[in-house]
């Protein structure tokens, strides 16, 4: 959604007095949709930044669950899940090939993609989280609308044939990072007791 707004001079009685005011009607094009997309999507990066505020790379790197997840290898992840579909929207590509899901391959890169490796550090994936951040503000600030469509890749979790614009990416990047949110919140409380809320 577009609105085109201008400022035009109004008069107004102010204290007895005429006064001219600027009013905001209709030229200055302003992209509504695409700027409210892009703050909820900041709103979802924040609350996942102070979730993992003050956590040292012992602590962002370990198991607080049954489950696998970390908090490190959580930013670590919405980071590589951004960029990806930023990708997939200029290049119209997810990645270098076909995803085959019988392949164990397929599976171990999934799981890395969750975990902080050998060498990796909280304050590292932070950095490149706030980096991506940039990279996708960018891109979708020059976009010439929200209607740039690829196909989607052939996948078991997609529906086949399908194809996503530029407003359906950034709604499941969103999605994508407020679930993760979630995990965050819960693996942090059963670290130390802070919540992110509440």
């Amino acid at each position: 959604m577009t609105a085109t707004l201008s400022r035009v001079p109004v008069q107004r009685v102010e204290n007895g007095e005429k006064a001219v005011v600027m009013v905001v009607t209709a030229t200055d094009t302003v992209d509504v949709e695409r700027t409210s997309l892009l703050r909820f999507l900041e709103d979802q990066r924040g609350f996942l930044r102070f979730t993992v505020r003050g956590l040292d790379d012992e602590q962002a790197a370990r198991r607080t669950t049954a489950s696998e997840l970390t908090l490190g290898g959580l930013v670590k992840h919405v980071t590589q899940a951004e960029r990806n579909w930023i990708r997939f929207l200029r290049e119209g590509s997810l990645g270098s090939g076909a995803v085959d899901p019988e392949d164990p391959a397929t599976w171990e890169e999934q799981a890395d993609s969750f975990r902080l490796l050998e060498g990796e550090t909280l304050g590292g994936v932070l950095a490149e989280y706030a980096l991506a951040a940039r990279e996708t503000e960018a891109f979708v600030g020059a976009l010439p609308d929200l209607e740039v469509s690829h196909r989607l890749p052939d996948a078991p979790w997609f529906p086949e044939g399908a194809s996503w614009t530029a407003r359906d990416v950034l709604l499941h990047i969103i999605r994508e990072t407020a679930q993760h949110c979630g995990h965050a919140d819960i693996l942090r409380e059963a670290l130390d007791g802070q919540k992110t809320m509440g």
